[in-house]
């Protein structure tokens, strides 16, 4: 179940709204697009301007360090039988992502590397949908995978093709549809910080949802 794409939803919604969060409430660092990060960081530290470069290095290295984590964790825990590594994993990023919206403004460095934390073991620990590598947290890859897949198919016309490029398009639009969302509800001045909880919520779902045994296809 943790391949399905009901499952991926989830997660993709809750990966978008997470980066827009951390954008919009906190300093403009972004908590999933690394490479953003890199950028910004190494213009801030090419002008001299060190404090704000480590605003971005940090959630670096948080990103870093949760998929070590990550990792470490299915390597010890993969043959669990009461719990799914995942759904520990998921149980992990719910309870970080709940602290996150108790963390005032002023501890937002970190904050964000929470978040960091919390979104590099989500992208590690769940990286196929149906069959087909993908990012519940970011875009480009599945962007490129999705744009393959389209050519692909034009080419050759094979309904495999055609259904990659959908499974591919359809996780961009709901990470799109979960910036949205998390943007509009970080910038509402009544819920600000805590609408990190709205994430709880999706990963939550996602977590229950992978107590259903997925029908097996013949």
């Amino acid at each position: 179940m943790s391949e399905a794409f009901v499952n991926s939803a989830f997660l993709a919604l809750s990966g978008g709204f997470q980066d827009a969060y951390t954008y919009f409430t906190r300093e403009e660092v972004f908590s999933n697009a690394q490479t953003g990060n890199v950028v910004l960081m190494s213009q801030h530290f090419m002008c001299g301007e060190w404090m704000a470069g480590l605003r971005y290095l940090f959630p670096i290295l948080a990103f870093a360090v949760g998929v070590w984590v990550a990792e470490q964790i299915q390597g010890r825990y993969r043959y669990a039988r009461k719990l799914h590594w995942r759904q520990s994993i998921l149980l992990m990023e719910i309870v970080i992502l709940f602290i996150v919206g108790f963390i005032p403004t002023r501890f937002d460095m970190a904050a964000t590397a929470l978040v960091s934390f919390s979104c590099a073991m989500q992208v590690q620990s769940f990286r196929k949908v149906n069959g087909y590598s993908y990012a519940s947290t970011m875009c480009i890859g599945n962007l490129r995978s999705g744009i393959a897949a389209l050519s692909g198919y034009v080419r050759e016309h094979k309904s495999q093709q055609a259904e990659q490029m959908l499974y591919y398009f359809g996780i961009i639009f709901l990470f799109a549809l979960g910036a949205g969302i998390g943007g509009v509800m970080s910038m509402n001045s009544g819920i600000s910080i805590r609408a990190i909880w709205v994430s709880c919520v999706l990963l939550l779902i996602s977590f229950c949802l992978m107590f259903i045994e997925k029908p097996k296809t013949s």
